[in-house]
């Protein structure tokens, strides 16, 4: 993610240095000082868990774990075969280049990228808001074969501050889950910058390709942590970009529960999540919810007034008879 002060600014891409085993460098955005945010996000390990041995602290893992797939070692397809002009979007879509286990013979690993031209939600919950500033990633796993009978699976994603700090996480609670039924909470993790970066999401994914409540499945965030304790895999394009790093903070998403609906239903998984910069978008409580919190309150009102007006016609009634002599 790269953002400049000026419409102007170009990306620059030397192929043969970004190809090479020392690619620092192969990527620029000029002029270097128009820009006023940048940052990376880094999908390094696809995880699975026994959910049969379930952990309830977000700081230890949701099960006894199975071997991970490191998303370095996948094959992607080609882009261009999935590039859509009319859409904004794109499918990055691989396996793992050496599937001993024949685990994703019949299935893939999707990341489906989409920018947008206006402000707006998707059709599919939890139907984030998103503006021209933003964008939107997708990540779907279909068909892979789990290690277990109830695999949870989960993702470990790398990110890295703009200084020597890691991004901070944030929840936000709202009363309004029209847009993602039984979803009240929206977690965020922010960049502080001149300009900010944000990345949101709503803690549920789907296990149906037509998400709804019936396929809803939790989705538990741990801290953020530096990572420095252990390595992770090089991504070649954030070196290309922004040379050595070492500062790199990391979180794993985990899907689902040991009960209720699961991967296991029909071997689908899919979760979305916003990331773009400046002030993230804030949903405004629906029409639906507005109207009825003005039933709930305003029927009281009606109630008492109703009230005192029969309690004034009754007293009135009484006030106006003549006693007979």
């Amino acid at each position: 993610m790269v953002a400049t002060n000026t419409p102007h600014s170009t990306l620059s891409v030397n192929w043969s240095r970004l190809l090479s085993p020392e690619p620092d460098g192969g990527l620029m955005v000029l002029p270097k000082d128009s820009i006023q945010f940048s940052s990376a996000l880094v999908f390094t390990r696809l995880l699975e868990f026994d959910s049969t041995n379930v952990s309830t602290t977000a700081a230890e893992p949701p099960g006894k774990p199975y071997p991970p797939y490191s998303l370095a070692e996948f094959s992607w397809n080609n882009i261009t075969d999935s590039l859509d002009p009319a859409t904004l979007s794109a499918t990055f879509q691989g396996h793992p280049t050496r599937d001993l286990t024949r685990a994703f013979a019949n299935g893939s690993l999707a990341f489906r990228v989409q920018a947008f031209s206006r402000s707006g939600r998707p059709a599919q919950p939890p139907r984030l808001l998103h503006t021209a500033d933003t964008c939107q990633l997708e990540v779907a796993l279909a068909g892979a074969s789990p290690q277990g009978n109830r695999s949870l699976f989960g993702l470990e994603i790398a990110t890295f501050g703009q200084g020597p700090d890691c991004p901070s996480m944030q929840e936000q609670h709202s009363i309004d889950d029209e847009y993602a039924p039984a979803v009240f909470q929206l977690d965020q993790l922010l960049w502080g910058s001149l300009l900010p970066g944000f990345v949101q999401w709503r803690p549920v994914a789907y296990s149906q390709k037509q998400g709804g409540r019936e396929s809803a499945l939790p989705c538990q965030a741990s801290p953020l942590h530096s990572a420095l304790a252990y390595p992770l895999p090089q991504s070649p394009i954030v070196r290309a970009f922004f040379g050595p790093q070492n500062n790199f903070c990391a979180f794993n998403l985990t899907f689902g529960a040991s009960t209720g609906p699961g991967y296991w239903d029909q071997h689908y998984l899919s979760w979305s999540m916003l990331m773009g910069v400046g002030p993230p978008p804030m949903d405004a409580l629906s029409p639906l919810v507005l109207g009825i919190m003005a039933v709930a309150l305003g029927a009281p009102g009606l109630i008492l007034l109703g009230g005192g007006l029969v309690l004034l016609l009754h007293h009135k009634q009484y006030s106006e008879y003549q006693s007979i002599n």
